[in-house]
């Protein structure tokens, strides 16, 4: 895989921000290509994949482009009270990668997938626009934070930002997973992949997950696995991830 470092302007943002992409450079046809959208998670940037993961050896064959955004804290989200990171992502980012790069231009060529707040971004982003994604990965996924219930109670620094992103009650279930995912009938919703270690303090939020994608009977893949809330973690399972987006894509 090539890989370009790309520092590009967000009319959302109303500032320059970055991406890493991973292009792919061994294949004998020129495109047009699928790409999978890849988040990181609330203390890493868009070099963390990069840097943590062999994901660039893991997929060096496949005709397949990867991007990986900066999110920064935002939960990929249009803040109450600041940066509107969810059109940054679907509008800025998706439209700037389209008109650079042979890439397929529709739904039925994207994939979206992340870690821990990148999870919930591909997961919330994914059934908010289910059009725009054919699939869906999500890894250590963090779902209830959203929940009123949970986003009420005063527990110092990290309410302050919820307060900032989520401030209003329209806003909180605007961005809730599992009201996005009562919104769609079966059909609607992309291809899912929901994974997260046995040993992770959010695995109470994937299990809730998975029982409501359930209950709606919307299809999906849930596993538990041994492990943390850890690179080490994600860099396996990320490559399961992977084999899921390249079959709902039809690649290979």
């Amino acid at each position: 895989m090539a890989l370009l470092k790309i520092n590009y302007w967000s009319p959302s943002l109303v500032k320059e921000t970055a991406c890493n992409v991973l292009l792919p450079e061994r294949q004998p046809q020129k495109g047009p290509f699928p790409v999978f959208y890849l988040l990181h998670g609330l203390s890493d940037d868009y070099s963390a994949w990069q840097r943590w993961t062999s994901l660039e050896r893991y997929t060096r064959d496949l005709p397949l482009i990867i991007v990986m955004p900066d999110g920064h804290r935002s939960f990929y989200c249009d803040a109450t009270d600041g940066f509107a990171h969810e059109a940054a992502i679907v509008k800025d980012l998706v439209s700037f990668i389209d008109n650079h790069f042979r890439t397929i231009k529709s739904g039925r060529g994207r994939a979206i997938g992340g870690l821990s707040m990148g999870g919930y971004g591909a997961i919330k982003l994914g059934l908010k626009y289910p059009k725009m994604f054919r699939s869906l990965s999500a890894h250590s996924g963090v779902y209830l934070h959203t929940q009123e219930r949970l986003w009420e109670k005063p527990e110092g620094a990290w309410m302050c930002e919820a307060r900032r992103i989520y401030g209003t009650a329209q806003a909180i279930h605007e961005n809730d997973v599992f009201d996005l995912a009562g919104k769609l009938t079966p059909e609607q919703a992309p291809a899912i992949w929901m994974d997260c270690g046995e040993d992770d303090g959010l695995l109470r939020d994937s299990q809730a997950l998975h029982a409501h994608l359930k209950k709606l009977k919307i299809k999906h893949e849930y596993h538990e696995y041994p492990g943390t809330h850890s690179w080490e973690y994600w860099d396996e399972h990320v490559q399961q991830a992977v084999k899921f987006h390249c079959q709902a894509l039809g690649i290979g």
